[in-house]
């Protein structure tokens, strides 16, 4: 029997990086996982590849946007009957530049994307769980929720709001079997993470993307990027009997970046 042997997730972004590395994680402790991501394609590409049969599904949408992330709930419940396990896992880094150069648009996308896409996820997961009085939250926060860099202003603001977020929203249902949780991963070199980093880099005024990890890594204690499977192991263990008490954490998952 696996950890989460009969278990039901979601997982928004889940077609690749982080997600994946969860997808693949909860699999193999039995549970039964819908992934959600843009792109039906790729959706299916990475079904095959996970090779799990009946117990994964893809779900297409796009996470910064309300309809797909309730829809990503819904048809979870739909399709297995339940849900244990939501991970609102989507975000990154979208536009890079200061403060003063940065557009209502590109500053909502962010909002979008990073905060509310998790807001609308866990209100429509808590009224299932609520219900059935239990349920594991997980999101995917970042170190620069608790701490933050020049050029990145909209990706630090909505991941320190998501961490508040789950602190509030932790303390609300801490009496219920419900837990609300958070990682705070460091520097991973995703895919996300190669596209948008020349332009963060130059925001940041870095010379270029290398210069961008190196100092990631040199803030942190391991000197090296983080791995999604380090990541991964963290979701398991929150949505596991193992975390049952652990509720309104941010755990850094960050090779010591944090200093606190």
């Amino acid at each position: 029997m696996g950890k989460l042997e009969g278990k039901v997730a979601c997982i928004t972004g889940g077609t690749r990086s982080i997600g994946r590395a969860m997808a693949e994680a909860f699999l193999a402790e039995g549970a039964s996982v819908v992934v959600n991501g843009r792109d039906p394609e790729k959706g299916e590409q990475c079904l095959a590849e996970m090779g799990a049969g009946d117990r994964a599904t893809f779900y297409a949408g796009d996470a910064a946007k309300q309809e797909a992330v309730e829809g990503l709930i819904d048809f979870t419940i739909d399709r297995y009957g339940h849900l244990d396990i939501c991970c609102l896992n989507s975000g990154g880094v979208l536009h890079s530049a200061p403060v003063a150069q940065m557009t209502d648009e590109e500053w909502l996308l962010e909002i979008d994307w990073n905060l509310n896409h998790v807001f609308w996820g866990m209100r429509r997961s808590l009224h299932h769980m609520l219900e059935r009085n239990y349920g594991r939250i997980i999101v995917t926060s970042s170190v620069e929720g608790k701490l933050g860099k020049p050029g990145i202003p909209g990706y630090s603001t909505t991941k320190h709001a998501v961490n508040g977020l789950v602190k509030a929203a932790a303390a609300e249902v801490g009496t219920t079997g419900v837990t609300v949780n958070a990682i705070l991963p460091g520097i991973i070199e995703t895919d996300i993470v190669r596209s948008t980093g020349p332009e963060s880099a130059k925001a940041m005024g870095l010379p270029g993307y290398d210069e961008l990890i190196a100092l990631f890594c040199a803030e942190s204690a391991i000197k090296r990027p983080n791995k999604v499977e380090e990541v991964a192991a963290v979701a398991v263990l929150l949505a596991s009997d193992a975390g049952r008490n652990m509720t309104g954490c941010l755990f850094p998952v960050d090779g010591g970046t944090l200093p606190y």
